[in-house]
Formats: structure tokens, sequence, C-alpha cells
């Protein structure tokens, strides 16, 4: 990455398009050097560990520079796309930078007085200024570190060199450090603007442990032939595909392993006869009041969870391991797993429990439909409180979901088929579905979830019940 030096460009750095991201790749640039862009325009396409989002640039100019290639992961702040917001002609040749240039502030933008193209998430209506931190310097920060070590390895605590301001690392390096018993005081700094990085806090560890783990030495040690190198991996491309693992579904195997791991899973079963929630799909799609909206189970699904939430508020609930308190809601954030190219993402519906039938048929098209086109927002895919997950679309009886990290209960609903079902003392064929409720047993006992899930079945088996329930 190169950085321009002329008073005209302005650097674009890669936002934290959502809560506590720390990283985004790049899949597809919108615009090439040359390119004139103007304020709001969508000049690259991102994935993060919850969704793929559009940025759009927040001034006008022509592209001087793009500084990472597509399929380039790259960190929050870090500068993405040099733009010359005079317009001019591109310098005949790039200055080459001063050695051990002094940290200068960045440049400050003038407040933003426009409303902000929202292309897939957004951008804020303000921009946040921060005041700009100057490194560490590098001959007390060396000092500090060597003496450091010295210290642990007499069994001392580090003492806090003078001068020295609160070292500078992302969240996850201070927990990191946290975790590995490493003070950020005394590890030296190697990242832009003096931040100490992943790498930087390994090496301290590394110089601390060395001088005790040094192996005793070995009297003619036999010279190591060629056979013992090691050897790259490699596979027969032709018999297996390597897919690395990253942004959505790297997110969602770390949930599920954390989900799987720290709530304790019960699931319930219910096989139900829907043959009337099925005549009343048929008959809501010819109704003028739902004209253009999705009409299906799922609507009649997720309408019969909120009556039965709204009749057994607990459910609706969080834990707090921090409090140790359980937070019930008095709202239902309704996610809605959805399968998309990228891997498996929960959007929510907010306020669910307030919406009308038709409301709730509208929400549910524009979650499916943003979901499919790769464009549901980060904000979307946070808060929720209780998940549906629809196997039944894939011909899946049923499973045994696991929860959302942060949520107390997930409905899964198996395939709607004909199947042979006594109903008033005869055996007909009729629609049947089994339905699967997964719930946190700290939050949730068996009574309560039995409830819920009995109330579910009870409305998809008699629909009138939505207007009685409600």
């Amino acid at each position: 990455m190169t950085t321009m030096t002329n008073a005209s460009v302005r650097e674009f750095k890669m936002p934290d398009v959502g809560e506590g991201l720390t990283e985004a790749e790049i899949l597809k640039w919108y615009v090439q050097p040359g390119d004139t862009v103007t304020d709001g325009q969508v000049v690259c396409e991102v994935e993060t560990a919850k969704a793929a989002v559009e940025l759009p640039i927040p001034y006008d100019g022509v592209v001087r520079e793009l500084h990472f290639p597509e399929g380039t992961t790259v960190d929050v702040g870090t500068s993405i796309i040099a733009v010359d917001v005079a317009g001019g002609a591109a310098p005949a040749a790039e200055e080459a930078p001063a050695p051990a240039p002094a940290p200068a502030a960045e440049p400050e933008e003038k407040p933003a007085a426009r409303q902000p193209v929202l292309v897939g998430y957004g951008v804020a209506t303000s921009s946040t200024r921060r005041r700009p931190r100057r490194a560490p310097a590098p001959d007390a920060a060396v000092q500090q570190a060597a003496a450091a070590v010295q210290q642990e390895l007499n069994g001392h605590a580090p003492a806090p060199v003078e001068g020295v301001s609160r070292p500078l690392a992302k969240p996850p390096v201070r927990k990191l450090a946290k975790d590995l018993g490493v003070d950020l005081t005394t590890v030296v700094p190697t990242g832009p603007d003096g931040v100490i990085t992943r790498e930087d806090v390994h090496a301290a560890v590394a110089a601390v442990q060395a001088p005790q783990e040094q192996p005793a030495p070995v009297s003619a040690p036999a010279p190591a032939t060629p056979a013992a190198s090691a050897a790259p991996v490699s596979y027969d491309t032709a018999r297996e595909t390597r897919i690395p693992v990253k942004g959505v579904r790297k997110a969602t195997a770390a949930a599920m392993v954390g989900s799987a791991f720290t709530a304790p899973h019960v699931t319930e079963f219910v096989t139900v006869d829907v043959t009337r929630t099925m005549k009343l799909v048929e008959e809501l799609k010819q109704d003028k009041e739902f004209t253009g909206l999705r009409v299906n189970p799922l609507l009649l699904i997720a309408k019969a969870l909120l009556v039965a939430i709204k009749r057994n508020p607990e459910i609706n609930a969080s834990w707090d391991e921090a409090a140790q308190e359980i937070v019930v809601k008095h709202y239902v954030n309704l996610g809605i797993a959805a399968a998309t190219p990228r891997g498996l993402i929960v959007p929510n519906i907010k306020d669910a429990h307030a919406k009308t039938l038709p409301q709730l048929a509208e929400s549910l098209g524009e979650l499916v439909s943003t979901a499919r086109e790769g464009k549901t927002s980060p904000s979307a895919m946070q808060a929720g409180t209780v998940t549906i997950t629809n196997v039944g679309v894939f011909g899946v009886d049923t499973g045994t979901p696991l929860l959302n990290p942060g949520e107390s209960a997930i409905l899964a609903v198996g395939a709607i088929k004909p199947q042979p079902w006594v109903h008033k003392g005869k055996v007909k064929p009729r629609q049947v579905t089994t339905l699967a409720l997964s719930f946190d047993h700290r939050l949730v006992d068996g009574e309560l979830g039995s409830k819920v899930l009995a109330d579910v079945a009870a409305i998809l088996e008699q629909p009138k019940r939505l207007i009685s329930w409600a």
C-alpha cells in the first residue's frame, strides 16, 4: 500500500459497518483510478463477518489509487482508496515517504450537510472525528520492553515508564494480551501509527519464554536429511476442493460453537394437523388486503409463535452471565433463518409483536428478498430475541436447531405433506407437519417450553385461535 502526498488527496478508510467488527474483505471494486466519483456514490462491496455491504464515498473527486485488490481482507480504519477532491490531474510521480516521519493528524472532513445514500447499510449522517493520538516514543517503548522482559525473568512485575501513554490496540488484541497475561505497556508496537498487533503480543510472549525453553545441547547431532525437511501440504485438486473459512461462514461457525457449549439445549417435538392453516393461506392469497404480499405457511407460523410468546412472555428472555440475571424482553425481534450463497444468516423483524398480519407479511417479504440479494445490513442481524428456521422447504421433517447466541428459543418447522391422520374418528389424508422447539434450559424449564410449543401447535390446528388468543 502506498500513501498519496498531494494535499488535495483524501484517504477513505475502511469503516466499521457493524458493532465490534475489526475487518472486512473487499469483494468488488466499482471504480478504477482516473474515474470521477460523487458524494454518496458506491465505490466497492465488502464482506464482513455478518453480511456483504456496499460502501459509498463521502466526497466528490477523482480516484487516484486503490490501495488493495479484490479479495483482500483489510482492518477497519485502514485507508482503502485515495481520491483527489480537487479533481486535478494525477501526479506525475509519487513522492517517496521521508524516513521516520512524525505522525500527523488526520485531515478533518467538513461537517456533512447531506443525507447519505443508503446502499446495503448506509453511512452515518455525520462522521465521527477522533482526536489524533501519538504513538509511544520508540526509544521509550524499546527500553520499557527490555526492562519488562528482564523483570519477568526475575519474577518481578514490570514497572511503568514515565512519559509513555496508554498503548494503542484494538479490542481483540487487548483480549488476546489479557488471556496470555501480557502487559501491553511492555509490548513494542509495529502497526501503523504505533498500534499494537496480534503479532506484537505473540512476540512479547516468545521473548519472555525463549530463555526458559532453550533445549539442552545434544552431542554429535545427526545431519538432517532432505527427506526430513518440511514439505508444503498438497492435495489433489481434482478430488478435493478447499474453501477458506471466512466472512459469514466463519462468524456462523463461531456463534454455533459458542451456543452449543454455553447454553444447555433442550428440544421438544410435536406433530400437528395443519390442514386448516393451509386452507387459510389460500384464502388470504385472494384477500385484497394481501395483494402484492408474500402469503405462505411461514407467515401464519410466525404469527402463531408471536401469539404463543404473548401468552407465555417469560420465554422471550436472555441470560446475562455477568450480572447473573434473566432479562425478560417486552418486545419480540423475530429472527428468520435464511440460506444464502455466503452462508446461513438470521436477520430479524424488529418489534414483530406489534405488527398486524399484513404488516408482518410485508416485513417477511422484504427480509427474504434482501437476504437473497446479499444486501442484509449488519443491524438487521443484531438484537434478535427468538428465531424460526424453516427446514421443511428442503423436504426435511424436522431437526434439533441450535440457539442463536443471546436468544432463549428457536422453532424449527418441518415439511408439510399429506399423511394419514385420525380426523373426526376416521383415518383421512391430512396436511401434517412436525415442529421442534429448542430452548435454553437455564431460562426455560420443561413446563414453559411445552406450553409455548403446545400453543403454537394449537393455533396451527385451529387458526381461528389467532383471533381469540391475540
